[in-house]
């Protein structure tokens, strides 16, 4: 492979804005990509794995290049210079890359790889945490997991098309996809792809959402015509296929505390063909109090430290501090508290987290169901799915029933 200097500009650019001015990754890339549209796709491709690339394993190469925060530009193309070399990439003959020690980075990666906390390019804290929670033997497999980059899966709007269909539809536009067992609505790419550009996307036949989290909706058991309400429904990828799942019948209502999220849901939700949703701002406790005992199925897709989803947020290893967890459990608990009053006898409640921690997971059911709001509901069953098994996102769902 043969660098170019202004795809190459661009990559230290977006990782200044990452690492020394802590903005999203996501964003920034969006950004990066739009800025000369003369580049094809293997060139925005390049630009877009690289800076996540270099983010993935930020500690692991300012290890190797000897390099310590906040970095300035030199800094940058030193571990730059670390990446092209552990991939095996010539470099060019520019003052950056002056001096570069090719023999030792290699010397050095092999040493770091012995070193858990290096080889998988995680803080302290947060490779303590693992191996406390889930066991060194678990932790080890599953934060070499959470570091692959993740797959595109598709969710088949079923309101609009069936998965044969729409796979021919992208097979026409040199777009493969593979089924998923297990996955009932799912398409997996073989290879990575534009498909937001296609009309397929446009006609609302499928939207982006991993494997792991196409099992939320399942799990909740859903009918046509049944209420359901979906507690924490943000820009409303599980809401979407809730409706699918109902056919559009029965009533879904989508709350948020974020109105600009449920903004996102409703444009989508117009794409996707899907007219049973009513979204309600969580502008007050009177918005959850209106609802008490009134829903058939309730959805808690809580808020959590997001340890199941490193493998499409690199960025948030190094923005995630051991206080958040201590703060997003008590979130955890009240949401748990407050929102299951919305169950009505008979119904059912889905508590689930894109978090591999049991803390954050089987332990806050424990709590919840020893507590006075709890002891009216029982538990049916639950699901961890762990990244290093299943080769998608980590997630955790369980299912209980108000007496």
């Amino acid at each position: 492979m043969r660098l170019h200097r202004n795809l190459c500009f661009a990559v230290i650019d977006g990782l200044t804005l990452i690492f020394n001015e802590g903005k999203y990754a996501d964003k920034v890339i969006q950004q990066l990509l739009k800025r000369d549209k003369r580049w094809g796709a293997r060139d925005r491709g390049f630009v877009a794995e690289t800076t996540y690339d270099i983010v993935r394993w930020k500690r692991l190469y300012a290890e190797i290049a000897e390099v310590k925060e906040p970095f300035d530009r030199e800094n940058l193309w030193r571990m730059f210079a670390v990446w092209a070399t552990l991939k095996g990439i010539k470099l060019p003959d520019w003052k950056y890359f002056e001096g570069t020690p090719t023999r030792k980075i290699k010397g050095r990666f092999d040493e770091l790889s012995k070193i858990r906390k290096f080889k998988e390019s995680i803080p302290d804290w947060m490779d303590t945490l693992g191996e406390k929670e889930l066991g060194k033997a678990v932790w080890t497999k599953e934060i070499e997991a959470l570091n692959e980059q993740a797959e595109v899966i598709l969710r088949v709007n079923t309101l609009k098309t069936t998965k044969e269909k729409l796979q021919a539809e992208l097979f026409d536009l040199d777009i493969e996809t593979e089924f998923l067992k297990d996955y009932p609505n799912a398409l997996k790419l073989k290879e990575r792809a534009n498909v937001f550009s296609t009309e397929a996307f446009k006609n609302g036949y499928f939207e982006v959402q991993d494997a792991s989290s196409q099992l939320v909706a399942e799990f909740l058991n859903v009918q046509p015509g049944m209420r359901v309400i979906d507690t924490c429904a943000g820009a409303g990828g599980k809401t979407l296929h809730i409706a699918s799942l109902m056919e559009n019948k029965g009533q879904i209502i989508a709350l948020d505390i974020y109105e600009n999220k449920l903004n996102e849901l409703k444009r989508r939700a117009k794409r996707n063909g899907a007219h049973n949703i009513e979204n309600r701002t969580i502008d007050s406790t009177k918005v959850i109090k209106k609802l008490y005992d009134k829903a058939d199925r309730v959805l808690i897709d809580a808020p959590c430290s997001g340890f199941g989803v490193l493998r499409r947020n690199p960025d948030a290893k190094w923005k995630l501090q051991p206080d958040f967890i201590e703060k997003i459990k008590k979130t955890q608990q009240e949401i748990l508290q407050q929102y299951s009053k919305m169950v009505k006898v008979g119904g059912q409640l889905v508590y689930a987290t894109c978090s591999v921690l049991p803390s954050e997971n089987q332990k806050q059911i424990d709590i919840f169901l020893t507590s006075e709001s709890g002891k009216d509901f029982t538990f049916v069953k639950d699901k961890k799915v762990l990244s290093h098994k299943s080769g998608f996102d980590g997630f955790y769902m369980a299912l209980l029933e108000r007496k």
